[in-house]
């Protein structure tokens, strides 16, 4: 079965970077949709970025342009999340999550068919 894995959350100082990997396992065919997610307290979950495996075209939020970038490593079933200048508000839980196809609902949350369990970023 499908399964996603993440790590690398932590807490950071403003202005400090991180580095979350999600590794995937179960998949058939080459072709899906690994996205990111974050959830502050009381408040929804939030698409921040997604990459298609495939095209390799990636999808950001306004608030993490130019901050975050998404890569992936197929030979490795994994992605990354680098992110520099953190901010307080980008406190939250991060969660990564696949479907089969990025698109225009790339930032819908409904849409995704997988989710890992979630790793805490804290920005004081």
């Amino acid at each position: 079965h499908v399964q996603l894995v993440e790590s690398g959350g932590g807490s950071v100082q403003a202005g400090g970077s991180l580095v979350l990997s999600c590794v995937a396992s179960g998949f058939t065919g080459s072709n899906k949709c690994m996205g990111w997610f974050r959830q502050a307290p009381g408040k929804e979950r939030e698409g921040v970025v997604s990459i298609s495996s495939l095209g390799r075209s990636t999808y950001y939020a306004d608030s993490v342009k130019g901050r975050f970038t998404i890569s992936q490593d197929n030979a490795k079933n994994t992605v990354y999340l680098q992110m520099n200048s953190l901010k307080p508000e980008d406190t939250g839980m991060y969660y990564c999550a696949a479907k089969a196809w990025c698109s225009d609902s790339w930032a819908n949350a409904n849409m995704y068919n997988y989710w890992g369990q979630g790793t805490q970023v804290t920005v004081s």
